[in-house]
């Protein structure tokens, strides 16, 4: 194959993981979600053998799919961008990065604050937009910063774009990043601007992530030394610390990332196109809108119909997802430890079911053999079983 597509469609998992409860998750599943609501219209999906995965229910079978299908078990221990991303990209995770439900303490908050010379509001988990609403007030008046995590191995910190210019904010997060090693190696810094007035404030399209290095080699790399095309689209970027990628592109919205991915289409490459379409989780999945993310679904499909269309006799596109958060469970507004779906479509793809595979990093392993480069990975290849 000369090309593929990889394209995360983030959070979209499709229901519990034998270990969902350890997690926290009980009775997840983003997608059955989605399917309650109106709003959901999927049938190129559905035609490419979503409904026929294995353990997927709410949504009608294809008795003649067009791709090949499968559902994907989490190897790592974790349901974050990270790990999830990571081991997409051929790698597993044994151990979970680090996470703070009681706050930073004082070992990394005192370097952070002596650093950067101001002072921290909040340091515990939140919701995002619930704590620019509680502390954004305050954050004006003193110009102390915003610091959250969440369920996740995340360092969050968020300023007023008035207060803290995007560009002095990264550099904040920078120092945040430096500090945060070893133990205290959280798997994300994020820098979360935001706008508006008490009472009105709004997060912007400036987040910006700085993540923790892989462990190993990843996809990414292994393509770009083997001298191809390692393209990345979204947070694909910041998820990998911009190592393996030869050209990228931050999207401002799901809509952004598909023309952005047309744009790539239409290019003449050899090697990976590497996609993550963020607004399924951080629009919708985190703000628990199941409307929101079902019609988000159905704007994706309406524009894969006509992009499967545009893809050459050697190209491939592979959809799937990093984690769940589904927006129907209220116990948390985290993250959910689910499968996710994966479908893969093209000129050359012999429609399959593919089982219920060990791990997302069967799709660095095929990816690897499609495009006859070498890469160290856990996965297992299904190239022979769909080509």
């Amino acid at each position: 194959m000369k090309r593929v597509f990889l394209i995360v469609l983030d959070s979209c998992g499709i229901g519990a993981m034998p270990d969902s409860e350890k997690f926290g998750d009980v009775n997840v599943n983003t997608l059955a979600a989605c399917a309650t609501s109106e709003k959901l219209h999927i049938p190129n999906m559905i035609k490419a053998g979503l409904g026929n995965i294995d353990g997927v229910s709410c949504l009608p079978k294809e008795a003649a799919p067009v791709g090949a299908y499968a559902r994907l078990t989490e190897s790592s221990m974790g349901k974050d961008t990270t790990i999830g991303h990571w081991e997409i990209a051929g790698i597993i995770s044994p151990d979970p990065l680090p996470t703070y439900p009681d706050g930073f303490p004082e070992e990394v908050l005192k370097p952070f604050m002596e650093q950067t010379g101001r002072g921290v509001l909040a340091n515990a988990p939140w919701s995002g937009t619930e704590v620019i609403n509680a502390y954004g007030e305050a954050h004006m008046k003193t110009g102390d910063l915003i610091v959250y995590t969440s369920a996740d191995s995340v360092f969050q910190i968020a300023a007023h774009e008035d207060i803290v210019p995007p560009e002095q904010l990264y550099e904040y997060c920078r120092i945040a990043r430096k500090i945060l090693q070893g133990k205290h190696g959280v798997g994300r810094v994020i820098a979360r601007p935001f706008v508006g007035t008490p009472g009105n404030f709004k997060r912007t399209a400036n987040r910006h992530d700085f993540s923790l290095e892989p462990p190993a080699k990843t996809l990414p790399e292994a393509v770009k030394d083997a001298g191809l095309a390692s393209i990345g689209v979204g947070k694909i970027h910041d998820i990998f610390a911009g190592i393996g990628l030869t050209e990228y592109v931050y999207n401002q919205s799901n809509k952004n990332g598909m023309e952005h991915t047309d744009h790539y289409t239409d290019q003449d490459f050899t090697g990976l196109c590497f996609v993550n379409l963020v607004d399924f989780d951080m629009q919708f999945g985190h703000r628990r809108d199941i409307d929101g993310y079902a019609n988000a679904l159905t704007e994706f499909d309406a524009w894969l119909g006509q992009f499967v269309e545009k893809l050459n006799g050697d190209d491939v596109v592979m959809i799937t997802a990093d984690h769940g958060c589904d927006p129907a469970y209220t116990a948390t507004t985290d993250h959910t430890r689910e499968y996710v779906p994966l479908l893969v479509l093209g000129k050359q793809i012999k429609p399959v079911n593919l089982g219920t595979r060990a791990s997302f990093a069967d799709i660095a392993a095929t990816v690897a053999e499609l495009l006859g480069i070498s890469l160290s990975t856990p996965g297992k290849s299904f190239a022979k079983e769909i080509i």
